[in-house]
């Protein structure tokens, strides 16, 4: 299953249902600007309490066209075990 997270907007549930559809079929389209999604990495950055985590190149989703990023559940377990340790 995937977790939609996104990057831009830190959107998580509405797109749960595309996001699952992306993993069967990399013809996918970018919510934005309707480009092609493919496998990719991509920076993540978090702000919290205070500290600044940026991760330059974790496995996610890719727009082609405008670069926007999705994160599959895989990384965002990981990026949040990595924001617990943090606090």
């Amino acid at each position: 299953m995937l977790l939609p997270f996104c990057a831009r907007c830190g959107r998580a549930e509405s797109e749960r249902e595309r996001m699952a559809a992306m993993a069967m079929n990399e013809k996918a389209k970018c919510i934005y600007c309707k480009g092609q999604m493919k496998r990719g990495a991509g920076p993540l950055h978090i702000d919290r309490k205070g500290c600044h985590v940026m991760l330059d190149n974790v496995a996610a989703w890719v727009c082609a066209q405008c670069g926007e990023t999705y994160f599959e559940e895989k990384e965002v377990q990981a990026v949040q075990e990595l924001i617990k340790s943090v606090e």
